[in-house]
């Protein structure tokens, strides 16, 4: 299977989903963003149209998953080939798939 069979495949949660995961555990987005350092909630939801690594850890640890479970196409890329090259994009640094 070709990488872009595979990438077609993987679907990420739609945000409404997400957010709807979120409020079932008693809480909002906007909270969920205060209570982790962010006093702008909205800098917290840039989380739903573009990479946001420390987000995204944020957001899957309170729900209970690995972010890519919540994000597959965002993680799908990322192999520990790219991660052992330097220079490190940030989003390599921070990716778990490339420390774990």
């Amino acid at each position: 299977m070709s990488k872009s069979e595979t990438r077609s495949k993987l679907q990420d949660w739609h945000r409404q989903d997400i957010a709807a995961e979120i409020r079932k555990r008693g809480i909002s987005v906007a909270e969920l963003a205060r209570r982790n350092g962010y006093s702008n909630p909205t800098t917290f939801y840039n989380v739903f149209k573009l990479p946001y690594p420390k987000v995204e850890r944020i957001v899957a640890e309170f729900l209970g998953v690995e972010p890519q479970v919540i994000w597959p196409t965002r993680y799908a890329r990322h192999t520990h080939a790219q991660c052992n090259t330097a220079p490190y994009s940030r989003q390599q640094v921070e990716s778990p798939s490339c420390h774990g």
